[in-house]
């Protein structure tokens, strides 16, 4: 340390001071962002977590304080005592939140000095991201970071009064648990004193939260650790955070009454957004023939039209194939969007759909003298018309057209609804979309397993009206399952439980699990529910993506302090590693060299 302060304390943050802190003597504490020497006058930017304050240094004043700050670089942490000044009118910086004064520094203290970074530390830079996680500690210094990482702890902070406002309980759950399937690779955790035995690392406390209705707590939240050991993207990374919840004696409504509440103090108190409530409720079937998707962005039209009915027999091979196969043909109408697709754009479109599995994608463009496309020969006027009427087609429209199996068109249109808006502009990025999807299948046929499965998990009811078909038609049934969406983005999703035991017998036979299998793995909770069960339901919320969202980012990896990267690695600390001998030996476990595989 060099040359001490004659205030040790810091007096206040760079970002707080303003035109009624002038004449204040301060000691500030930070970052030197800049250094311009302007012949005897030293200008030093001094940024902390609140912003940056401009630092004046004259050299008549104190000539060896001056040679000291001389030799300030950027990234050193240094201290100083000054007094707050009022800038003149022509050198005020409007584009931060000081920029009407600066402090005239008496002395200065350097902490620590820094090498030079090996990326600039200031907002919007355009380097590699792995560079950035790498030095992630030097990453975070950055503004645009700082504010991220700020306002997901004010969000938190947020949840936490809201739920406590309303009866809920803050109850940990443990991190070190049996290992049940729920989905996901579970990550195993071998235990030494159990030799030859594991510990899974949770992917969700549902059990345990559905345990603690069971306990009588009536309503539970927590801000949980979860951890999957599944493939990466944007949004997804191993180790994630939810906004966890469960309440007793309640049903969907109250629920998501509970929860539309929450969203709009959140955003209310974070972003300053005005959420309108109640929101849009939609059934799963509604949303997939709609917008081909379980979780629609509602910020822009270009819905589908199922046309399976018109074309039925129709001349076109294609169309009249995948009708009698079962499937269908739907459309999207491109109102107004003839010029602005050239033909090499309708063929990268084309391209585009059989990324997800579509065969193809046919097109009509309707102009005032025609309708060109190169399936309008097989098609007969009786049918080309009820195209245009049931499309609403217009002059300068463009239909576009996919035929397959349902899932594959709804996939591919869905998909495809998206790709269009972004190309056409479609997408107000100033609007809040929410949307709740409810009625879900209750299971879905698994072709490798050979069984049913659970969409959510096998504790989820079936709606009362459709568990008659649990034995005769199982695809048929609908859970009491419901997702909160936000403009096209999966924010969280519950269902209300199964709490009767003859039912929950019922859901697992339809599963295919025996008595025993059933036990074996979830023993524990079935025992809990031979002592008075209370009828129960919550959600989760993934807190990573819904800041995500808050903050306008583009992957969840700029809400996370300390993120993976796609193959599961941390680049900073270099984990995972090798570990010791000596430490598996004591798990009693040898390493034997495996090919990677995706089973």
């Amino acid at each position: 340390m060099q040359k001490g302060l004659p205030v040790q304390k810091r007096t206040c943050y760079c970002g707080e001071l303003t035109k009624k802190n002038v004449g204040e003597k301060v000691t500030l504490k930070g970052w030197a962002a800049k250094n311009r020497d302007l012949g005897g006058v030293l200008f030093i930017d001094l940024r902390d977590r609140t912003g940056v304050v401009q630092l004046i240094v004259n050299e008549s004043s104190d000539p060896q304080m001056f040679k000291l700050a001389e030799g300030i670089r950027s990234e050193f942490v240094i201290g100083v005592y000054g007094e707050v000044k009022q800038r003149a009118v022509e050198t005020v910086n409007k584009n931060i939140s000081t920029g009407e004064i600066e402090v005239i520094v008496s002395d200065i203290v350097i902490y620590s000095k820094a090498q030079t970074p090996p990326f600039y530390i200031e907002e919007g830079i355009d380097t590699n991201e792995l560079v950035r996680l790498k030095y992630r500690y030097l990453d975070l210094r950055r503004p645009d970071m700082q504010r991220n990482i700020m306002l997901r702890h004010k969000a938190c902070k947020l949840v936490r009064d809201y739920l406590d406002k309303h009866g809920f309980y803050e109850i940990e759950t443990p991190m070190l648990i049996k290992s049940t399937p729920e989905g996901a690779r579970d990550y195993l955790v071998p235990s030494r004193i159990h030799n030859g035995s594991f510990y899974a690392l949770p992917q969700s406390p549902q059990l345990y939260k559905q345990l603690l209705m069971v306990s009588g707590m009536d309503k539970y939240f927590q801000i949980a650790r979860c951890f999957r050991d599944e493939d990466l993207r944007a949004d997804r990374q191993p180790e994630f955070t939810q906004i966890d919840l469960e309440m007793s004696f309640i049903d969907m409504d109250d629920i998501i009454s509970i929860n539309e509440g929450m969203m709009t103090e959140l955003f209310k108190n974070t972003i300053g957004v005005e959420v309108e409530t109640p929101f849009m409720r939609m059934t799963y079937k509604e949303a997939m023939d709609r917008y081909g998707s379980d979780k629609p962005d509602t910020r822009f039209g270009l819905e589908l039209i199922d046309l399976t009915d018109v074309l039925k027999g129709c001349g076109f091979k294609v169309f009249a194939d995948a009708i009698a196969s079962g499937g269908s043909v739907r459309a999207i109408n491109a109102k107004a969007s003839a010029e602005k697709f050239s033909r090499r754009d309708l063929d990268s479109l084309v391209d585009y759909v059989k990324t997800y599995n579509a065969k193809g994608l046919a097109w009509i463009i309707v102009t005032q003298e025609e309708l060109k496309s190169p399936i309008a020969k097989f098609l007969t006027q009786e049918e080309l018309k009820a195209i245009i009427k049931t499309t609403e087609a217009q002059e300068g429209d463009v239909l576009l057209f996919v035929a397959d199996k349902n899932q594959i068109v709804f996939d591919s249109l869905g998909n495809l609804r998206l790709e269009i808006a972004r190309r056409l502009n479609l997408i107000d990025n100033n609007k809040f979309n929410f949307l709740w999807v409810t009625d879900f299948p209750l299971l879905e046929f698994d072709n490798e397993k050979n069984k049913y499965v659970a969409i959510h998990h096998p504790f989820t009811s079936p709606k009362d009206e459709d568990i008659k078909l649990l034995d005769s038609n199982p695809l048929d049934v609908r859970a009491k399952a419901y997702d909160i969406i936000l403009n096209g983005t999966e924010l969280g999703g519950g269902s209300i439980r199964i709490y009767d035991s003859g039912l929950q017998s019922k859901m697992f036979s339809s599963l295919g699990f025996s008595e025993q299998e059933a036990n074996t793995r979830f023993g524990f909770l079935l025992n809990a529910f031979k002592y008075g069960t209370p009828p129960h339901g919550g959600m989760a919320y993934g807190l990573d993506r819904l800041i995500m969202l808050l903050t306008g980012s583009s992957s969840i990896r700029d809400v996370m302090a300390f993120p993976k990267v796609q193959n599961a690695s941390e680049p900073m600390s270099n984990a995972p590693d090798i570990v010791d001998k000596k430490q598996l030996m004591e798990l009693g476990i040898k390493l034997i060299q495996t090919e990677l595989t995706d089973n």
